[in-house]
């Protein structure tokens, strides 16, 4: 072979060379991009899970806050109902509570007026007896009818939630405290005092 025809294969080959080197070369920075891609893929990946967790914890917080908020808000909610039920309730058993200590005044003058009269003969009181017993008796029916009872507690051991004390007398035929007369009686409004019977307590002897 010439030495022309001989330099130009070399020539060639280098060229071939040199662009196999430079393929190489691109395949070689094309994996590396390839590798630093997954890499930022992945990165991102573990920072949205990250984030992703972070927010739900924060929710579950927010949740459980209201959740007790609303629990809080539920039994206020039931006290409040509970109170005014019963605020109802009281309202409605003792709304007449001064209407009925004002009647007790009527009843005292009806049964002063029945003992007063049950002493004479004539029968023109007689007749107002009458009248003023129907009378009485039409009171106690109403008084029973709104739940007013009559404390009437003679020869009853002395109840200071009850009974006031006017007076104390040595008295060894009954026992000490009890009641031995009743100056006025007492009445109650489903149980609670509208007036204290008024009452002489018995004690020991000296």
């Amino acid at each position: 072979m010439s030495k022309k025809g001989k330099s130009r294969v070399e020539a060639e080959q280098s060229d071939a060379q040199a662009a196999a080197e430079r393929e190489a070369a691109e395949a070689v920075a094309e994996t590396g991009e390839a590798e630093d891609e997954g890499d930022a893929v992945e990165a991102a990946v573990e920072l949205t899970l990250e984030e992703a967790l972070e927010r739900l914890a924060d929710a579950e917080e927010e949740c459980s806050r209201a959740e007790d908020k609303l629990l809080r808000i539920q039994a206020e909610m039931q006290n409040l109902r509970r109170r005014t039920e019963q605020d109802i309730e009281r309202a409605h058993k003792f709304g007449q509570e001064r209407f009925s200590s004002e009647l007790l005044v009527v009843m005292d003058n009806l049964e002063r007026a029945l003992n007063a009269a049950s002493e004479h003969d004539d029968e023109v009181v007689k007749a107002i007896h009458e009248g003023v017993n129907l009378t009485l008796k039409s009171f106690v029916d109403c008084f029973a009818k709104f739940n007013i009872e009559e404390v009437d507690p003679m020869g009853e051991p002395f109840d200071p939630a009850l009974h006031q004390a006017m007076s104390i007398q040595e008295n060894g035929e009954v026992e000490p405290n009890t009641v031995i007369a009743v100056m006025q009686k007492g009445y109650t409004l489903h149980g609670r005092v509208l007036r204290p019977a008024m009452v002489v307590v018995s004690t020991d002897p000296a």
